[in-house]
């Protein structure tokens, strides 16, 4: 009977699958067009799903293994049984590689079932919960109608009244298995992020994320540019189906595992933001519906049921409700914590940031002090609003150079709009203080400098952005130097990654790495460090943006420093809470973000915190309640100098040489 029975269920499910995939491609096609290699996609899905997605799972290794088991043994099993049952070869080793399959299946569903046995808050139950059952059921039923193939069980077994029943009880299980496994991928149900998460990576919309064999550099995180010239391109995303088709695709790929939700800081600080249920919210709008069947965390105090949309609508509604509130998309702190962590290789933050483009551009919806801000950066060049020519009115006891007057330099110091900031000027002083006793050749721009356009930029103003970009490039374009160098890991981030697509491509480097550059050529010289316990904090726009997390710790073990280390470090630091304009919109929540970092700074015992960066420095030192001293790493090295050399021009000494050649 199943010799008979077993090809019809397995080709029956395969065409309904494929029914199904087909249904769900065109709901990703109702997407924006988006060039993509499909040929080097699908070839390098392979590599991009065997190491790259598989590099980020196994940070959990228990989940690694059970992945491997589970997914491995089902995709090995799947085409096995194709070819054992529905085409019955199953002469030779098949039948016996089909038990092995089948065999690693179920060993996986076993630790899957452990798992959801008591799961924890971040995964989404619903559909999920039965998913351990269905491996099972496939794993097993393939496992025992394979037996007979290989002569472990008798032909006769399942003749007679007796086989008929236990035949039929199989055919049940395989049905069940096939269902899931196969008919769920393309119709919907847990097993649709294997369909959508393998094209997700075939035709990612950021294809450099992958290892350098696949033409990629492993890192990217600069935002797209809007086409401001062309009069039918979309400002920003109004509804879902102005997302480019293959975000769609990324969309539909998330597997709900919540370790976005784990990681992110405007939920935890209790704001309406959980990226995981954002993006669920957004498969919602690509199909149409409510999201009253998520089962997974809500957004903090927002009722689960009540928002709905369509490829069409609104995904934030002016009256009534949509997909999201508009302050769901303005917590967001663009720390990427979410995009790190995701299994699947969402890009959680694009999707933000091109939602807020269209309130902010289109709407003129920019909440807090956000239309102010960007009011300032039209009006002065800086988001304060000040004098552009009291830029420099901070250092002028310094006799800084001027690229106006010099015309080259082998290092021009970005100073940013820190420039205006009381608190970031002795950053700074200490820094250029620095420069000084290593010799370098700097100069600065002065009133020439304008803001970077980071701020507009995550506030969703690509206008302005790219207003102040494009008029930064010019000047810059006037001068020679050999690097850029900038204590602000914003500017950082947004001249060394973002100006390039509009035409400025520069070697940028954080004053943390140059500082370990002058020190390891031996130009600067320390005194031994006497103070207390030290922790340092990575800033997001230096370490996940942009992967450097060694040269600040390189620095401060060259002060002799042993940083102690907070729980959420490196790759996963927790955000301070001052990116992505989040403290101009100040969204509420029931507790703040620096209040939380500065917690975790309490854990490790340390006196100070060392920081790399304004933002993180205005934010953590804004907590009334800590009893760390905190202290950009410029300001520790400055004290610890041994010597100085005084060049009163700030260039560099006759003697002293190009670091360039020195480090080369």
């Amino acid at each position: 009977m199943l010799d008979i029975l077993l090809p019809i269920l397995i080709f029956a499910a395969l065409a309904v699958a494929a029914i199904g995939a087909w249904r769900r491609s065109r709901l990703w096609r109702q997407g924006r067009p988006a060039r993509v290699d499909l040929i080097k996609g699908l070839a390098s899905m392979p590599r991009r799903y065997l190491v790259d997605l598989h590099h980020v799972v196994e940070r959990d290794k228990v989940m690694s293994h059970t992945h491997v088991a589970t997914a491995g043994g089902f995709v090995a099993a799947a085409l096995l049984m194709i070819l054992v049952h529905g085409l019955g070869l199953a002469e030779g080793v098949l039948g016996w590689l089909l038990l092995l399959a089948s065999t690693s299946m179920f060993v996986g569903s076993l630790f899957v079932a452990r798992r959801r046995r008591n799961p924890p808050a971040r995964l989404s139950r619903g559909p999920w919960m039965r998913l351990p059952k269905s491996l099972m059921a496939f794993s097993v039923s393939v496992f025992v109608i394979t037996l007979p193939s290989v002569g472990l069980l008798p032909e006769g077994l399942l003749t007679g009244a007796a086989g008929t029943l236990f035949a039929l009880i199989l055919a049940a299980l395989v049905t069940w298995g096939l269902a899931e496994m196969l008919v769920g991928m393309g119709w919907g149900g847990p097993m649709k992020h294997a369909f959508a998460g393998a094209l997700h990576l075939a035709f990612h919309r950021r294809p450099e994320r992958f290892s350098t064999r696949d033409g990629g550099e492993g890192r990217s995180t600069g935002l797209k540019a809007l086409d401001l010239n062309d009069p039918d391109a979309t400002l920003g995303v109004e509804k879902p189906s102005d997302f480019t088709w293959n975000q769609l695709l990324g969309f539909d790929a998330c597997v709900q595992c919540g370790r976005c939700e784990a990681v992110c800081p405007a939920f935890a600080a209790g704001q309406p933001l959980n990226p995981k249920k954002l993006i669920q919210d957004m498969v919602v709008g690509l199909a149409g519906g409510s999201d009253a069947e998520y089962t997974g965390s809500p957004y903090p105090d927002r009722p689960v049921g009540e928002h709905h949309g369509t490829p069409h609508g609104p995904i934030v509604a002016r009256d009534g409700k949509a997909l999201v509130d508009s302050e769901t998309l303005w917590s967001c702190t663009t720390c990427r914590a979410c995009v790190e962590e995701c299994p699947m290789m969402i890009e959680h933050v694009d999707a933000i940031v091109d939602m807020r483009r269209f309130l902010t551009l289109e709407q003129g919806e920019t909440p807090g002090k956000g239309a102010e801000v960007l009011d300032n950066l039209i009006a002065t060049d800086n988001p304060g609003g000040f004098d552009p020519g009291a830029r420099m009115h901070w250092a002028a006891d310094l006799e800084l150079p001027l690229m106006s007057q010099r015309g080259e330099a082998e290092v021009l110091l970005w100073l940013g709009d820190g420039a205006y900031d009381m608190r970031n000027q002795r950053t700074l002083r200490a820094f250029i203080k620095v420069m000084r006793a290593a010799g370098v050749d700097f100069a600065v721009l002065g009133d020439e400098e304008r803001d970077s356009g980071d701020v507009a930029r995550r506030l969703g103003d690509e206008a302005t952005f790219q207003s102040l970009a494009r008029r930064n490039i010019a000047t810059l374009s006037q001068y020679r130097f050999e690097r850029i160098v900038t204590c602000d890991p914003h500017s950082f981030h947004v001249l060394g990654n973002e100006y390039t697509e509009l035409g400025g491509d520069y070697h940028v480097s954080h004053h943390s790495t140059f500082i370990g550059e002058l020190y390891d050529a031996g130009r600067l010289a320390f005194r031994p460090w006497k103070g207390g316990r030290v922790t340092y904090h990575d800033p997001c726009y230096l370490g996940r943006y942009n992967g450097e997390f060694e040269a600040p710790r390189h620095v401060l073990r060259a002060l002799g420093i042993e940083v102690a280390e907070m729980q959420r470090s490196g790759f996963r630091s927790r955000c301070c809470g001052g990116g992505g304009g989040a403290p101009i919109t100040d969204i509420p929540g029931k507790q703040r973000i620096p209040d939380m970092r500065m917690g975790d700074v309490q854990e490790t015992g340390a006196d100070m915190v060392a920081v790399g960066c304004p933002q993180c420095t205005a934010m953590l030192e804004g907590v009334v309640d800590s009893s760390a001293d905190v202290r950009d790493i410029a300001e520790l090295v400055a004290d610890a100098l041994v010597h100085e050399t005084p060049i009163a021009t700030g260039g560099a000494s006759a003697d002293a040489p190009s670091l360039a050649k020195e480090v080369a």
